[in-house]
């Protein structure tokens, strides 16, 4: 090797190079890929992302590939470069030549072969990975013997320290994690479809407490009425299931559907006992069921209505199938805020009018406001429990960041509220 002549020393050096700088890239993109992006391309049936995942489902034997291939290509391109500086400078000068071809190296493949290939990869892993995965798999084949015997020295070794290499773990991504996935996608996903991802991650956050109809607000059909009063309550009503109680809301016999009342109806053949045989079973929920438990609940009983009860079994409220999906796609039966129209106009010092029995959760979400809903589910809760007394109207306070001015109190129950955020900022 020593008479071989410079300018084919320095050819090979620039293709060791390159090889090595081929290496680190390669290493660098295939860490860097997204395991998602890359399943859901395997998905789609590209052959790229399908020899690429093969190469990962063993990082060891990938790593250890790379690493063969890079330190054999530095340690020979340390070796030419020494024996060129020799050439150059003569051998009476070795020492000197080995000293400058190791500089001179080092800084060499640091920057052509390290830095410069790695960044490029980092900031584009697909286009190098993918192109590297072709070099990369026939030479995992050639080197196989290779590979397998520095994988089983290092196995082993890392055995020792209680570290077992096998196959790939699955990757999995918690609920935080995929809703930070959900706020980074940016426009890659719509606004409204993002409130809808995100939405349907924070079903596991509440109960149907906190979407129910709470029981004093109850639409339902009492047997102890007279038959006149409940066919025209029939006829009039714009729910299409009905509870069916006895004297009182815990007496609760069953749940009509209006579209089995309309024969009925119309041959004034309607009785109590035809309305106790048509009613279907109650069907019962447990106070703090999860809304996203609820919801499949749902799907298997094959039910849009369920009953809210506390551990007594006392009825708390009614929740409906409809109020779920409306936590995810947003109102769509009815329209809160131009149902509320009235109860929540502003005034010129941006004070909103709203019904005390009003749900925080509804206010935030229409008023993008932020009044605490990990307590109290009503705005006259809020309220009350700040004050731990019922108030009387026309008192001010302050809370939560929001400011209060109560108008109307009736029945140990705060009707009408002025509300407007403490810094004087409306909607």
């Amino acid at each position: 090797m020593e008479n071989l002549p410079p300018s084919f020393l320095i050819v090979v050096l620039i293709v060791l190079v390159v090889v090595s700088g081929f290496f680190s890239g390669s290493e660098t993109a295939m860490m860097a890929l997204n395991r998602y992006r890359l399943k859901h391309l395997v998905s789609q049936n590209n052959s790229n992302a399908k020899r690429v995942l093969g190469l990962l489902q063993r990082p060891d034997r990938l790593i250890g590939l790379i690493l063969v291939g890079n330190n054999f290509a530095n340690n020979l391109a340390a070796s030419l470069a020494t024996l060129l500086a020799i050439q150059l400078m003569g051998s009476d000068h070795v020492a000197l030549a080995a000293s400058v071809a190791t500089v001179v190296l080092t800084l060499v493949l640091l920057i052509f072969a390290e830095v410069t290939p790695k960044t490029v990869a980092a900031l584009h892993p697909e286009r190098i990975a993918f192109p590297a995965s072709m070099i990369l798999v026939p030479l995992m084949k050639l080197l196989s013997p290779v590979v397998v015997t520095v994988n089983f020295v290092t196995n082993n070794v890392l055995r020792l320290f209680g570290i077992i290499v096998t196959d790939s773990a699955e990757d999995h991504l918690s609920s935080e994690e995929l809703r930070s996935l959900v706020h980074e996608s940016g426009s890659l996903i719509p606004p409204r479809r993002q409130k809808m991802l995100l939405r349907i991650l924070d079903l596991e956050k509440h109960s149907v407490e906190d979407i129910m109809i709470p029981r004093n607000e109850v639409v339902g059909v009492d047997l102890k009425d007279d038959l006149d009063h409940i066919v025209n309550q029939l006829r009039t009503s714009v729910h299409t299931r009905l509870p069916v109680f006895d004297g009182d809301l815990n007496n609760v016999i069953g749940i009509l559907h209006l579209r089995n009342t309309a024969r009925f109806l119309l041959q004034d053949e309607l009785t109590h006992e035809t309305l106790e045989e048509i009613a279907r079973e109650p069907y019962f929920i447990p106070e703090g069921t999860a809304l996203h438990t609820q919801l499949f609940n749902f799907q298997r009983e094959k039910r849009r209505i369920g009953i809210v009860v506390d551990e007594y079994g006392d009825v708390l409220g009614v929740v409906t199938l409809e109020d779920i999906l409306e936590e995810i796609v947003g109102e769509f039966t009815t329209n809160f805020a131009e149902a509320s129209s009235q109860e929540m106009l502003q005034d010129e010092q941006g004070y909103f009018l709203i019904d005390g029995t009003a749900s925080l959760r509804e206010i935030n979400r229409i008023l993008d406001w932020e009044l605490p809903i990990d307590g109290p589910k009503t705005l006259n809760g809020l309220i009350i429990e700040h004050l731990q007394a019922i108030p009387g109207p026309n008192m001010c306070l302050e809370t939560s960041g929001y400011l209060f001015e109560i108008l109307q109190v009736s029945d140990n129950r705060i009707r009408k509220v002025k509300v407007r955020p403490a810094s004087g900022e409306g909607n």
